[in-house]
């Protein structure tokens, strides 16, 4: 048995273009089982808990305070992504929390007998510093026009809105450089499945 960075199981690191599908590649890693560990559901789980909320709310004051005492993160989105120094701040605060549940789940998941392998979906992965956690990188990516169009119906949002998201994070050509293998995410499900199943083969890791 082949033995990996953190165990018997390869963990794949999922990143790609903002509004790529990189969670209907992850469904598809899903079907060949694959733990998709998703470091956005973590990100909202480290928003929830007390000690991270009174670090924020001492930041930024009651007004990232919805009235039943919750983090309002659409304000929060419009602080950080207006400046960089406040965004740096909540990463410093969120990070630490996210990265220790990763180990967490990636530890549950390599003890787990149904699991073959691991995923870590992690749009910021290589900025959080995580690489070391992965095996090997995927990068998924889809045409401009299809991921503006993607988004717009997913989450409202403009052009102008990718590309200020874009901008906190690290360029995707130093990402793809990064990365272990691309996949375009421009066609159908079944396609996708296809490159998915591929590449688990590639990768000897299915």
């Amino acid at each position: 048995m082949t033995a990996y960075q953190h165990g018997p199981k390869p963990v794949i690191g999922l990143i790609g273009a903002i509004g790529g599908g990189k969670s209907t590649v992850a469904k598809c890693f899903a079907a060949c089982r694959g733990e998709v560990i998703d470091a956005d559901t973590l990100g909202h789980e480290a928003l929830r808990q007390p000690e991270i909320i009174a670090t924020l709310v001492k930041l930024w004051g009651e007004r990232i305070l919805k009235p039943d005492g919750t983090l309002d993160r659409r304000e929060i989105a419009r602080i950080v992504f207006a400046d960089s120094r406040q965004r740096n701040a909540l990463e410093t605060t969120v990070f630490p929390y996210i990265g220790e549940r990763t180990r967490q789940k990636i530890e549950a998941a390599q003890a787990n007998p149904e699991v073959a392998f691991v995923v870590l979906d992690a749009a910021v992965l290589l900025e959080a510093g995580w690489g070391e956690v992965v095996d090997k990188i995927l990068y998924v990516d889809a045409p401009r026009e299809l991921r503006v169009a993607r988004l717009a119906i997913r989450s409202g949002w403009s052009e102008a809105d990718l590309a200020a998201r874009e901008a906190a994070q690290w360029p995707a050509e130093a990402k793809k450089a990064r990365a272990d293998a691309i996949i375009v995410n421009d066609g159908d499900t079944l396609r996708l499945q296809e490159q998915v199943n591929q590449l688990l083969a590639e990768w000897r890791f299915a």
